[in-house]
């Protein structure tokens, strides 16, 4: 085995139709929106009865290696990845992809993220003809200066456009981010959208005992972030924004849910801010319902799961128009969105949020009717829809015959 450090776990089914090689840098139980996304495709493929093998990076939260049904590979220490506290890469991995895949083939090969490990695993399908789908999932096209991304930005969208070219099929969330990549020639994209849990993320999980616990009365605007602390998810203005909210209705509270690199930073200089660190599950749901307002800054996102989880926990969003904002929200109706980049518009549809309660109100109950319909089972159906057909063998062309008859021939 060369330098690999990855986790290979077949994740068994009863009647697999298809055999499924998965391959990611990031899986449940990490927090991020990239492994929340993985953990329902998987579980989906599971239930659909194909069988799916898991190719990783050994992370913080795995102490042993995971039997498998029919190979395993035991774990191995990742390389820290920069800027993202807890969360390793893969190493290069070819001649043991290239190995694993010759005794064990799989139909088709899912590459999730675009690291040294999915390199190796696109070169090693490549390498023995296997048909490859990947996922475009962060959009480094929109990084400017962030975390040193601004001076490398050529040459990330080129080596990005080079990874998911060689791949029969690269699918993105959204029509927006399609048409983008399409202008920056990219190939072979397809959609396929994103779902919210709406059983656990619901208004019921509102919880008073919280809110009192952050000092806000019933009569009193929270005011929600969730997502990484970090530079790229641009925190400087979630904090402008609430600011001028503050001065048009000063009983309000900023409520911080996450980690990352800026937390620090941001807690010494916002000692008025509430940072409650990462949750999961049904805590999560809970910071969700107990807020009013969510507020999202972000120019970096493919989808941003946050945002339809606080449409469906009933919250008044106020988001650029990219991601899943552009799709599912409809200005005025449903939350409120400001053209990309645009600070001021931003600042000031999150301050028209606190001059009325009864938008706050008016715009979270039609958010939570709009996320009703982001139902996971029909993205797993299109998902699985776009695997089958990868894996259907493909005619030779006429032309290619012709010429390969004729060569046996001669």
């Amino acid at each position: 085995m060369d330098a690999a450090e990855f986790t290979s776990q077949t994740l068994p089914s009863r009647h697999p139709q298809l055999r499924i090689a998965m391959v990611t840098e990031t899986y449940p139980p990490e927090v991020n929106g990239v492994a929340m996304t993985l953990g329902r495709l998987v579980n989906g493929l599971q239930v659909r009865n194909h069988q799916v093998q898991l190719i990783r990076p050994r992370q913080h939260a795995d102490r042993q290696a995971q039997p498998a049904v029919a190979y395993s590979e035991p774990l191995q220490h990742g390389t820290a990845l920069p800027h993202h506290d807890g969360l390793k890469m893969g190493l290069p991995a070819k001649a043991a992809l290239t190995r694993l895949w010759t005794m064990q083939r799989p139909d088709v090969v899912q590459i999730a993220t675009e690291g040294p490990l999915g390199w190796s695993a696109l070169a090693a399908a490549n390498k023995l003809r296997l048909p490859v789908a990947s996922d475009f999932h962060t959009n480094f096209h929109s990084y400017r200066s962030h975390s040193g991304f601004g001076l490398l930005r050529c040459a990330i969208v080129a080596y990005l456009r080079k990874f998911h070219n060689k791949a029969a099929v690269t699918l993105v969330p959204t029509e927006g981010i399609r048409r983008e990549l399409l202008s920056h020639g990219y190939e072979n994209i397809e959609i396929i959208g994103r779902g919210v849990d709406t059983r656990q993320f619901h208004p019921a999980r509102r919880d008073p005992a919280l809110r009192a616990r952050w000092g806000a009365g019933e009569d009193e605007t929270v005011v929600l972030y969730v997502g990484r602390l970090a530079a790229e998810k641009n925190l400087a203005l979630v904090f402008r924004a609430y600011d001028a909210m503050r001065e048009a209705h000063p009983a309000s509270r900023l409520v911080l849910v996450g980690d990352g690199a800026e937390r620090a930073s941001w807690q010494a200089r916002r000692p008025d801010a509430i940072f409650c660190g990462t949750h999961i599950g049904e805590t999560l749901a809970a910071h969700y319902a107990s807020a009013d307002v969510f507020l999202f800054p972000s120019l970096t996102e493919t989808w941003g799961n946050v945002t339809i989880e606080a449409m469906a926990s009933g919250l008044a969003v106020v988001a650029y128009d990219c991601a899943a904002a552009e799709d599912v929200i409809r200005h005025g109706e449903n939350g409120l969105k400001a053209p990309p980049e645009d600070e001021d518009a931003f600042i000031a549809q999150a301050v028209s949020l606190a001059q009325s309660t009864a938008l706050q109100r008016r715009l979270g109950s039609a958010a939570v009717v709009r996320a009703a319909q982001l139902s996971w089972d029909a993205i797993i159906d299109s998902f699985e829809q776009v695997l089958l057909r990868l894996a259907q063998p493909q005619p030779v062309p006429d032309e290619q015959l012709d010429g390969s008859l004729a060569a046996r021939a001669g």
